[in-house]
């Protein structure tokens, strides 16, 4: 893999930084430049040019450029860096010379300027990796190289690194040497005195770079509250931000996560966290950082960016004006059409059906339409919202529904309020449905073939939504061949728009509780699959350009909520078959160098994706290279080896400016 592409990943887009120190009325660069041999003294050297200090990574930030103008040096491009002069390196005269690097990118011309003789003088970069392990532990590696043809010795490279150290003392124990083109067979011939020396090397081949992470920024974002160790023995608040050394399957409404395992940017948590706008990010060795210590137990501001996190203690003040801000102001109908009043066929349900049928149903029968083989996409049922309403009058279940909103004291009590909801879903279970609704769901079970058990998945009027994930609020089910009528199953999904973490999301949003609805997916159940995974038409989490991002667990072990010690396999599948894939990590599951998904899988995934990402931006109105638009699948290999897609929704961008729901009313 080229350095390129190979870094590229490892850092996200720019943060905005403020400019440098501002330039005085009139001032002109050329106007005070040095001559070539007699510089300009650093007393003298303007900030406009740059400075001869660096003391911390802030300073850095004001000089780094961040972009594709590189000019010859593509290996920088999108990276973040700050150009070098090193004059009389090893004297007691030494000078740096940090360039001002967003203005200028190239060392001769900036020479000449400042009067900095070329002959004599050491060229190089240095440069930021926000996610990977520095030699001493901590979050955040420099590496400094020089020109490509340039070839120094041990020696030369350890002294040019403490000269650099003297000017800049940020780069204590977190840089390391990045040998091109000229010092890599050097190198190579001299790797025994780094060896022996202990002294830090990047290597662009190194395979082992993956495993270095030590920062990912899952979802970037800035909130306010109490940082707060989570355990088995605590239940986090919505104004929690939470460090958890194992991440779990569910997590209530949290203001911030901190997890020292690695995250899959795809399970509930953390689409979860985007919807919320959250920050989320794997921080290797959290509860071992010193200054995250210091803090647990205290308000803080926490901000996760590209170029790392940012932790500080905050006020009462700034963490009350924050959560005002953040809820909508406005009360939110979602749309719910009540005039859909029959059990329908995939084969009969439109894209445009969603309001009667929830999206989840409508997007996988929009999916049988496109251009896929055969069985790609199951073939199965949707049970309109008008069933689940209907069953609640014949029940009386509004009377409890409203027993519970319009009671301040339930609302205002979490624990009261998730024993009432407990208490409302136990009696949905065991209401009856009424004759005709009997038997409109015995006909539809005895239309399955014999012996096949049925997926009853929700889709409410409140997920899958463009702005609005809802994933992991409500509850699918498995209803077997020996479980009887088919009731049973639904009203088990039924009750699941009653989930605790479901309310509470609506609630912080306002959505109206009582035009939530719930419908059902039926189709065939996979039964024994060899592998499960989700897909999104971007690369939403390195943000490399021309890739499908994928994550895939063995057997049925969901990616979406992996278990405890299941590590998902990583692939960078590129859009054009030419340019292959790329494995990011292995899913500890698998055969050692063998991945899960197998290269036919892989060919027919890229195609897959592509008409799904094409097709649903011209359904949603948007266009196919809309850089906040991609479309997030889930896919299976069924037992004998068929790929198989059973779900498509819109991503939920963290910055995304569309509205949550679809405000419609109610067309009952």
């Amino acid at each position: 893999m080229n350095r390129r592409f190979f870094l590229f990943f490892l850092v996200l887009f720019p943060v905005c930084v403020s400019s440098l120190w501002g330039q005085p009325s009139g001032f002109s660069p050329f106007s005070q430049r040095g001559e070539p041999g007699n510089p300009i003294a650093p007393e003298d050297f303007h900030p406009e040019w740059g400075t001869t200090r660096i003391p911390d990574h802030a300073a850095f930030e004001k000089l780094s450029y961040k972009g594709e103008q590189v000019g010859r040096d593509d290996y920088l491009a999108d990276l973040q860096f700050v150009k070098f002069i090193i004059v009389n390196p090893g004297a007691a005269d030494v000078k740096v010379y940090f360039m001002n690097t967003k203005e200028y990118r190239a060392h001769p011309p900036y020479m000449r300027m400042v009067g900095i003789e070329m002959r004599g003088a050491v060229r190089g970069a240095l440069t930021y990796l926000p996610r990977i392990a520095a030699p001493n532990g901590e979050t955040g590696l420099y590496i400094f190289d020089f020109q490509p043809n340039d070839s120094y010795l041990f020696e030369e490279i350890q002294m040019f690194q403490d000269d650099l150290t003297k000017f800049m003392p940020v780069l204590k124990g977190r840089v390391a040497f990045h040998p091109l083109s000229g010092n890599v067979e050097r190198y190579k011939s001299e790797k025994a005195l780094y060896d022996a020396a202990d002294a830090a090397v990047y290597l662009d081949e190194d395979k082992d770079i993956y495993k270095n992470i030590a920062y990912l920024p899952l979802n970037e974002a800035v909130s306010f509250g109490r940082l707060r160790r989570m355990n088995e023995e605590i239940r986090p608040s919505p104004r929690d931000i939470v460090i958890c050394q194992t991440l779990p399957n569910q997590m209530p409404r949290v203001a911030g996560v901190i997890s020292e395992v690695r995250q899959t940017p795809l399970s509930h948590v953390n689409l979860r966290a985007i919807q919320d706008k959250t920050p989320n990010a794997f921080i290797r060795g959290a509860l071992q950082n010193e200054q995250i210590q210091s803090l647990l137990g205290k308000l803080v501001r926490y901000q996760v960016a590209p170029q790392g996190y940012r932790l500080r203690e905050a006020s009462q003040a700034e963490v009350d004006r924050h959560f005002v801000n953040l809820r909508p102001a406005k009360p939110q109908k979602p749309a719910r059409d009540l005039s859909k009043t029959t059990i329908e066929s995939l084969k009969n349900v439109q894209f445009e059906d969603a309001s009667g049928f929830g999206v989840k149903t409508a997007n996988l029968a929009a999916m049988r339409r496109f251009d896929f083989p055969p069985g790609t996409v199951p073939d199965g049922f949707g049970i309109p919202f008008h069933f689940y309403v209907e069953f609640m009058k014949h029940n009386r279940l509004n009377a409890a529904v409203n027993a519970i909103l319009n009671n301040p004291s339930v609302r205002s009590d979490r624990d009261l309020l998730r024993k009432e909801l407990k208490k409302l879903r136990d009696e949905i279970k065991k209401g009856e449905m009424p004759p005709w609704m009997s038997e409109a769901v015995a006909a539809v079970q005895r239309s399955f073939p014999a012996g096949v058990s049925i997926r009853c998945r929700s889709s409410t009027n409140n997920e899958d939504l463009p702005g609005f994930s809802g994933a992991g609020l409500y509850d699918s089910f498995t209803h077997n061949p020996d479980e009887g009528h088919l009731a049973k199953s639904i009203q088990q999904v039924f009750a699941s728009l009653w989930n605790f973490r479901a309310f509470d999301e609506r609630e912080f949003y306002r959505i109206d509780h009582k035009l939530a609805a719930m419908g059902v997916l039926l189709h065939p159940n996979f039964k024994g699959e060899k592998a499960n995974g989700v897909a999104v038409t971007n690369d939403v989490l390195y943000e490399t350009r021309g890739n499908y991002y994928l994550n895939t667990q063995i057997g049925e072990d969901l990616v979406t909520n992996p278990e405890e010690l299941s590590t998902p396999e990583e692939i960078l599948l590129h859009w054009y078959e030419r340019y292959g894939h790329t494995v990011v990590r292995q899913s500890n599951q698998a055969p050692e160098g063998k991945t899960l998904l197998e290269e036919a899988h892989l060919r027919e995934l890229r195609g897959h994706l592509k008409e799904i990402h094409n097709r649903f931006a011209e359904l949603y109105g948007r266009r196919r290279d809309d850089r906040n638009f991609a479309m997030e699948i889930e896919y299976k290999v069924t037992e004998s080896g068929k790929l198989v897609i059973k779900q498509a929704r819109p991503w939920v961008f963290s910055q995304s400016t569309q509205p949550p729901l679809n405000r419609q009313t109610d067309r009952s």
